[in-house]
Parts: C-alpha cells; sequence; structure tokens
C-alpha cells in the first residue's frame, strides 16, 4: 500500500535482493540478560543479540554482486599482486595522489600518519577529530584541536555546511608555523558533528591558509562521496558536475588523505594512507612493514583490495548515493513527524539524537547518552553508540564535551525501508517515556577510547 501523501516517502533501493541474512528480535527478558552481561556496553553485546544494528556504518555494507566476483580473482602473491595493481590505479585516479599505501582499515592508516608527524608539543587540528584519529594524535604527543565553525555546535541551524572549519581560528593557530602545527586535517563529512558536509570552499580556504604557513593539508576522505553528494546538492556551480570530478576539487587541494574504505569503500575491511610526499611515502612504507605488512597487501588478503577497488567506483554512482542520503532523510522525516530532537539537517551517513534536548533530566555526570543508548537497545533491540561525554569525556578537562549525541549510523546497502520504519517506532516509544529514563555511571574503563570497554551499572 502507497503511504499517505502526508507520510514520509521511502527511497526505492536502486537494486534487487538477492541473498538474506536471517535476523531475530530477541525478547525482552533476553534484551535485559545482554544489557547485563555486557556492562551496559553495547559494544559488547554479540551480535546475535541485536535486532537492527546501527553501531557503525564501518565495515558493517552489502558487498555487491561484482564485488564478491571482483574477490574470486585475488592474486595472493605476498608482493607485486595484480589486486594491489587494480587498487593503487583506482585510488589514483579518484584522488591523484601518486603515493597509495594500503592498510588494513582506516585507524591503521592513522597510526602510520600520525606516528611520523606527531610529536609533544605540537598541536594537530581538525574540524572535529572522531575518537580513533584523536587516540593517534595524542598517543604520539599532539594536542588534538577542534576547529568546526560555530554553527556545528548549533544542532537546529539549517547551515548547508556545518562540517566547514573555522577558517580565521585556522589562521590563527597557523601563526605558529610548522614547527606548532605539523599537519592540518579535514574530516569529510564530519562524523563527530552529525555527519555534516564540507564544502569545496572551505577546503578552499583552509588550503590557502596552510599554504600561507608551510604546514601540509591532509583530509580524512572516509565518507568523502557522499560529502561530494551534499556539496552537488548544496553549493553553487557544482550541480553538473560528476562525484569524481567534485572529489577531485578537495583532493587537488591537499597533500594527502587517510581511508577507511569501510565506509565509502563499500567493503567490510580495508583502508590506505595517500600522499604526494615521496620522502614521506618511504617512511610510511617502513612503518607499515613493521606494523601491517609488505607495501603491496597492508594487511589484506589480496582479493580484500580488488573488492576495495569496486566498491570505490561504486560508491561515486549517483542513484546509489541518492538512495544512500535519501534512507537517512526518510529516517529523519519519520522522527521529525513526532517532534523527536536530532541534528539538523540530516547527515549523510546516520541520525544523531540531540540527547540534551531528549532527556533534558539528567545531568552529565549520569551519562545521559549512555543512557539512551541503553534504553534503545532496551526497548526494540536496537544497538547504537554514544558521541558524548563517554566516548570524548576523558579529552575534555574543562568538563563534559559542548555536543551529547546518540549516533543512528545506517550500514549501506543492508536495511530496508521497514527496518528503517521499525527503529523509528523504537525511538518515538523511548521519546514517550522520556521522562522515566534513569542514568547510568561508569564502573570500570581503559585509559584511551574507553567507550569500547568500558562498563556501567544503572543509577539508583
Amino acid at each position: 500500500m502507497a503511504p499517505a501523501p502526508s507520510e514520509p516517502r521511502p527511497p526505492v533501493e536502486p537494486y534487487k535482493v538477492k541473498v538474506v541474512e536471517r535476523i531475530r528480535l530477541p525478547s525482552r527478558e533476553e534484551r535485559e540478560a545482554a544489557l547485563r552481561a555486557a556492562g551496559y556496553n553495547l559494544f559488547q553485546i554479540r551480535s546475535d543479540d541485536v535486532y537492527i544494528d546501527l553501531l557503525t556504518d564501518s565495515g558493517t555494507s552489502a558487498m555487491s554482486d561484482r564485488q564478491w566476483a571482483a574477490m574470486m580473482i585475488g592474486d595472493e602473491s605476498y608482493a607485486g599482486s595484480r589486486n594491489f595493481a587494480h587498487f593503487e590505479e583506482t585510488v589514483r585516479t579518484l584522488t591523484g595522489f601518486p603515493h597509495i599505501i594500503p592498510t588494513h582499515q582506516g585507524r591503521a592508516a592513522e597510526n602510520l600518519l600520525f606516528s611520523l608527524v606527531g610529536r609533544p608539543g605540537t598541536v594537530i587540528p581538525n574540524n572535529m577529530h572522531f575518537d580513533t584519529t584523536r587516540a593517534h594524535v595524542e598517543r604520539n604527543g599532539s594536542k588534538a584541536v577542534n576547529l568546526a565553525i560555530p554553527e556545528a555546535y548549533d544542532l537546529q541551524s539549517p547551515h548547508p555546511f556545518k562540517g566547514n572549519v573555522d577558517v580565521p581560528k585556522l589562521e590563527e593557530l597557523l601563526r605558529g608555523g610548522p614547527a606548532l602545527v605539523p599537519v592540518v586535517m579535514v574530516t569529510l563529512t564530519n562524523n563527530t558533528g552529525g555527519g555534516q558536509p564540507v564544502s569545496v570552499a572551505n577546503i578552499t580556504a583552509v588550503h590557502a591558509a596552510c599554504r600561507a604557513a608551510g604546514v601540509p593539508l591532509y583530509l580524512d576522505m572516509c565518507r568523502w562521496a557522499e560529502n561530494a553528494f551534499f556539496v552537488r546538492e548544496r553549493e553553487g556551480g557544482m550541480r553538473d558536475l560528476s562525484i569524481p570530478e567534485i572529489g577531485r576539487r578537495f583532493f587537488d587541494l591537499a597533500d594527502g588523505a587517510t581511508m577507511s574504505a569501510k565506509k565509502d569503500g563499500l567493503v567490510n575491511i580495508g583502508g590506505f594512507v595517500a600522499t604526494r610526499d615521496t620522502a614521506l611515502a618511504a617512511r610510511l612504507k617502513e612503518q607499515l612493514i613493521i606494523f601491517e605488512g609488505f607495501p603491496t597487501y597492508g594487511g589484506l588478503a589480496r582479493r580484500d583490495l580488488e573488492a576495495a577497488s569496486v566498491g570505490l567506483r561504486e560508491a561515486c554512482e549517483l542513484d546509489y548515493l541518492e538512495h544512500r542520503i535519501g534512507q537517512v532523510r526518510y529516517l529523519a522525516a519519520c522522527l521529525d513527524a513526532d517532534g523527536i530532537p536530532f541534528v539538523h539537517p540530516p547527515g549523510g551517513h546516520g541520525i544523531y539524537l540531540d540527547v540534551a534536548r531528549f532527556l533534558p533530566h539528567l545531568p552529565a555526570s549520569e551519562l545521559p547518552g549512555q543512557s539512551l543508548v541503553v534504553e534503545l537497545y532496551r526497548e526494540g533491540a536496537i544497538r547504537t553508540v554514544e558521541v558524548g561525554a563517554v566516548m570524548f569525556g576523558d579529552a575534555e578537562p574543562g568538563g563534559p564535551p559542548p555536543l551529547e549525541l546518540v549516533r543512528l549510523a545506517i550500514p549501506r546497502r543492508v536495511y530496508t525501508s521497514a527496518h528503517l520504519g521499525y527503529v523509528a517506532d523504537v525511538v518515538r516509544r523511548v521519546w514517550n517515556r522520556r521522562t522515566s529514563i534513569r542514568g547510568v555511571r561508569m564502573v570500570e574503563a581503559p585509559e584511551r577510547l574507553r567507550h569500547f570497554l568500558a562498563k556501567f551499572q544503572p543509577m539508583a
């Protein structure tokens, strides 16, 4: 039955289903037991106990028939694999970077880069660092600084490019030159701030500031195709360009990039670091051999490189991106219909619930974001992730982080509109009983990236 005119219209999938995976809705008793066993940390819950998994969009994509077929031509040679040659050609064509160093995922690329450029007494700015990026920056002695524009912190602002860098603040920081700032990073799209895009005009200004200071500019390009889709839609003069053409508007202004291909590469594992700097590339390869593997496989099965080559191209297809962004917008429309607060405009890879407006009765000390994550699982076996005081609280010595969000990250080509309708219904039910939700407290946590392994208990 077609939806009534007043109801949100789901996007039509540009694919048909060939293989299915069975999922099961665990009972409420099973969900309660799973929460207790996991220490109320959804990273510790078994996937068999999850009905709709929105924990992350990283490595959770459904691969296409073309990708599965590509895996059958894997050349598992230790050195000089033809699959690396295909992968290298694909990345060079998309980005223009001459040196392509494969890794098993994005954080491995971050480890390689920041272990070489990071050092005590330096600062590495970004629009907003995400969790592993910040951890690698700080593990190597540098200080991670967020420089997103003020609109990024106004969750209801209609600004079309809330991922933009605050260029005047960047220019002020860059007065210290390369001795203070060894590299500038910009994340496309801005994951921490709600999956918000960065404009070409903003990258152009960042590039100019970096050039004037003699500081290299690197991109975290894991969601670059989604970012390019927003640029095509929202930025003047871009409508007639293809996604790869818009991508080159970014990449041609940068000195290099890191990428988790587990996002816009549409694969379950893989990534790379790319650079124009020949001397740095040689050092990166030395590090790669120590930590990841030979430079023509980088810790991956060579068949995975072939699948990534195909996925990187598929992620540029407009019908795919229209559906991908359309799913996020469909879920947003469903939540908007009930007045449920989230980051506006909706971003590229998920919905970010505005916890401060969702649970205003819970103080920061009671970890409201983690409390909401627990309730969404308790209500409907939906797994989400907190992006706030748990994930970043240890990085904000002056108090809780400025944003307290819960991310509903939508895997690529995995769930149907009916699944998203179920998600909206579960969020609605939690919203309707929000005043009864109790906080949680952290009872155990590691030193770094504590949200992965921490344990919690409900407040009495």
